[in-house]
């Protein structure tokens, strides 16, 4: 039996995720607790994003919402309160996320000065602009139209646990230390699949959401990124190249799958929730 055993969002791109017991699935990713998977994005002042590529301090950033504000906190630092209501009046500043350049509304002089010494870089935090649709590429989807916020370039990451157990074992067999789930930063977590079946999907069902798998996810250094400590350690990439470079990607390593949402847009998902799967022939 395959069961969804885990749901995270990641309200500021690249920061601390939350872990929830249900979700809303929309077209453009999880809704939870009031905020949007990557509905915030830090960037530097000519609007380039930010990642844990080059600031891994960035996963000691933790969000947390609370009821109508997000509370972010950082070590050593007063806690940063940020307003969930819409602010029309925001100004709008450009940034860039990977190829896509986009309108976002700009979060102030505060947030920004909280930012900057959380990660001792100059930063600013913009919020995905309401008014914006950043469409996901359809080279992998068969020209299936979706749309994203801030995730790299698709609504939903779905990783099967067996794929992790599989890393695991291998990481332990060559003397290394297993790694945490979190390592990858998924949305989703699915047990009772074979190790890395997720990449031979079709479609996926839960309930009355249909999410279809279109992407392998190479992968960078963060997994080499302690979550809890912000520490880069041993990267586990030598260990996936030994199996995981996948040629449909010119043999980038992969892990888990980019995915979108193809039928029950606006359906709530919850943990336990038993899922069908359909194998891509």
């Amino acid at each position: 039996m395959a069961l969804l055993t885990h749901l995270l969002l990641y309200p500021i791109k690249s920061c601390a995720g939350i872990a929830v017991r249900s979700a809303t699935v929309l077209e453009s990713g999880l809704f939870a607790l009031g905020v949007h998977d990557r509905e915030w994005m830090l960037v530097t002042e000519d609007g380039q994003f930010l990642t844990q590529r080059e600031h891994p301090r960035m996963a000691l950033v933790r969000p947390l919402p609370d009821g109508d504000r997000l509370r972010v906190h950082a070590p050593g630092m007063d806690p940063l309160v940020l307003p969930l209501a819409w602010d029309a009046s925001a100004p709008k500043r450009t940034v860039k996320i990977w190829d896509d350049t986009v309108d976002a509304a700009d979060c102030g002089d505060a947030a920004a000065d909280w930012f900057s010494n959380a990660l001792t870089t100059p930063c600013r935090l913009v919020r995905f602009h309401r008014d914006v649709v950043r469409p996901t590429s359809t080279k992998w989807t068969n020209g299936v139209e979706a749309r994203t916020r801030f995730a790299d370039g698709y609504p939903l990451l779905l990783i099967g646990q067996a794929s992790l157990d599989d890393l695991n074992a291998r990481l332990v067999a060559a003397g290394r230390t297993a790694l945490q789930m979190d390592r990858f930063r998924p949305n989703l977590v699915v047990d009772g699949i074979d190790a890395c079946e997720e990449d031979f999907l079709a479609t996926l069902t839960i309930g009355d959401v249909e999410i279809r798998p279109v992407k392998p996810c190479a992968r960078c250094p963060i997994p080499s990124i302690d979550q809890a400590t912000g520490v880069p350690g041993p990267d586990p990439l030598d260990i996936l190249q030994t199996y995981r470079a996948n040629p449909r990607m010119d043999g980038a390593v992969c892990l888990g799958m980019n995915c979108i949402v193809t039928a029950g847009a606006g359906s709530e998902l919850h943990l336990g929730q038993e899922l069908t799967t359909e194998i891509a022939f």
